[in-house]
């Protein structure tokens, strides 16, 4: 049996899907807090601070944050003691860091460009982090290169997503247009035979939130 040919409908639906995330990321990145706080009924930030737990300590080494947005996670890494570098691809959410940064006096080690070149030398990271990156976190291109700069043994931990579990009306409503954006269901590749092939060994961890549940991926080299 054949796949079924996607519908001109459905093409056109995750084309409009696409194209909203993408103003969300660059053009309308000023909204994109808002719009966070708005589709998680407030917890994004407590979501994030999730990836926390699985990081080595400060002591440890550099780390390094990829997509990082609008600086938010940066500024509770560098809070914890980390020695943080932020990447992002969006030249509107590097200002938008930049400003939150200067404006916090943090120091601004942000670096703009694409997660499957990075810009640094090899080996040079304690640990790689990122809380609801794109795709781009899986693809290939993207796990060599934070192969590439970790130092041997070392992780990638992200958090690919949050699931309400309260919040009456409105959850149902969220999680319905999180079911049709594409931000449910199951990864279209086997992340750990991906991973695998440079070296990683995938743990998922589930955290429980009073309202909300996290998945924590843990890519760690072997």
């Amino acid at each position: 049996m054949t796949p079924e040919t996607p519908s001109a409908s459905s093409r056109l639906w995750w084309k409009l899907v696409r194209f909203g995330f993408r103003l969300l990321y660059h053009e309308m990145a000023f909204t994109y807090d808002s719009v966070a706080n708005v589709v998680s009924l407030g917890q994004w930030w407590d979501w994030q601070r999730c990836a926390l737990d699985f990081l080595p300590t400060p002591n440890e080494g550099r780390i390094l944050e990829l997509a990082h947005g609008t600086g938010r996670f940066f500024m509770d890494l560098h809070q914890r003691g980390y020695d943080v570098t932020g990447y992002d691809f969006s030249r509107q959410m590097s200002r938008i860091a930049a400003n939150r940064l200067r404006k916090h006096q943090l120091p601004r080690r942000l670096v703009r460009g694409r997660a499957q070149q990075l810009p640094f030398p090899s080996g040079i990271f304690a640990a790689v982090v990122s809380t609801f990156p794109t795709p781009f976190i899986v693809e290939e291109e993207t796990i060599a290169e934070v192969r590439r700069v970790l130092m041997p043994g070392r992780c990638l931990v992200f958090v690919p997503s949050g699931v309400l579990t309260r919040g009456g009306a409105a959850k149902t409503i969220l999680e319905g247009a999180y079911q049709v954006t594409g931000q449910r269901g199951p990864w279209n590749m086997d992340i750990e035979d991906r991973f695998g092939k440079y070296g990683f060994h995938v743990a998922p961890h589930t955290v429980e939130l009073p309202r909300s549940m996290v998945t924590v991926i843990v890519a760690q080299l072997t």
